[in-house]
């Protein structure tokens, strides 16, 4: 449904997007991540074709996004970083003017809008003018103004900011069920949303896609993938720490909590050892007659892969 080629966008000698390329199909949620100024906003906004590319090239369903703009945006629900409403208007009233400006016919728009309200969550509010909505209100309003059309394509850009924990998580599961039958990119800086919402990620950074893969397979590059938490007790005088250190499958290790009673610790894997870490330290205690009370092979932290291969720390 959508196919990025190598894109670029230069601003003047500012290189923002250099060489960007992607797919998405339909049925998959596709998490656009990377810190500020990486070119995130830059990219939708191409793809969406609010922005014209320096080069390269983006289909959406088949449509050049600049050879057969109409059709290409017809498919295509936008939800930018600040959508932009009309407050002089009620929630309903906004709704139907998208809906008309979106194409849908007449004989249509009242389900439509209907549709939409329910979807996001706006019925308490469908009467209430723009400008007495509080800002968790304005933002579905946003939101439903994509979906008005019911499009193949969701492009959403920071779709939860500024919504409180509950509209957080009723958008996530939203965007979920959404993904389910369309193809949607949402660029977001909250990773615990990638888990929560997405199929795949792509991070980004300065202007360039550094990594691509499902959220489990992202984790599994993290450095610290396959450390071992481990609870152990009837440590007196048996030397764990150092030998611990000394395992030819560990990296280091990171005591949280040490005494003669027990030992809590994080023992990383040495490169190319993870999958033997485990069992070597499970060997370590039980040659020692400790007390193992839990011993945990972590998968690995999106946060933690995400530090390690970023570094843009600029305004996007």
């Amino acid at each position: 449904m959508i196919e990025v080629e190598n894109l670029h966008k230069h601003f003047g000698a500012k290189v923002a997007v250099d060489g960007v390329s992607f797919t998405v199909n339909k049925g998959e949620v596709l998490g656009f991540l990377g810190p500020n100024g990486a070119g995130k906003s830059t990219t939708m906004r191409m793809v969406t074709g609010f922005l014209p590319a320096t080069e390269g090239s983006v289909s959406i369903g088949g449509s050049d996004i600049e050879e057969d703009e109409i059709a290409a945006k017809s498919k295509i629900g936008y939800l930018p970083e600040a959508a932009p409403l009309y407050s002089d208007m009620t929630v309903e009233g906004f709704l139907r003017f998208a809906a008309e400006m979106r194409g849908v016919p007449a004989s249509e728009l009242s389900a439509a809008v209907d549709k939409a309200i329910e979807t996001t969550f706006l019925e308490p509010v469908r009467h209430q003018s723009v400008d007495t909505l509080s800002k968790g209100y304005r933002h579905r309003t946003c939101f439903a103004q994509s979906i008005i059309h019911d499009p193949e394509v969701l492009i959403l850009d920071e779709p939860t900011d500024g919504l409180d924990p509950n509209q957080k998580h009723e958008i996530r599961q939203l965007i979920r069920r959404m993904g389910e039958t369309k193809a949607i990119i949402f660029s977001t800086h909250i990773l615990e949303e990638v888990e929560a919402a997405c199929t795949r990620a792509i991070i980004i950074d300065r202007g360039t896609v550094i990594a691509d893969g499902t959220p489990d397979e992202l984790k599994a590059k993290s450095s610290n993938a396959g450390s071992v938490r481990l609870i152990a007790k009837g440590l007196a005088g048996s030397g764990i720490e150092a030998e611990l250190e000394k395992l030819p499958e560990s990296r280091s290790v990171e005591v949280e909590e040490s005494n003669d009673d027990g030992l809590v610790a994080r023992i990383l894997p040495a490169k190319g050892r993870s999958a033997d870490l485990g069992t070597a330290i499970s060997k370590l205690c039980k040659d020692k007659n400790l007390t193992v009370e839990e011993l945990h092979v972590e998968q690995g932290r999106l946060d933690e892969l995400f530090r390690e291969i970023t570094k843009t720390d600029l305004e996007d």
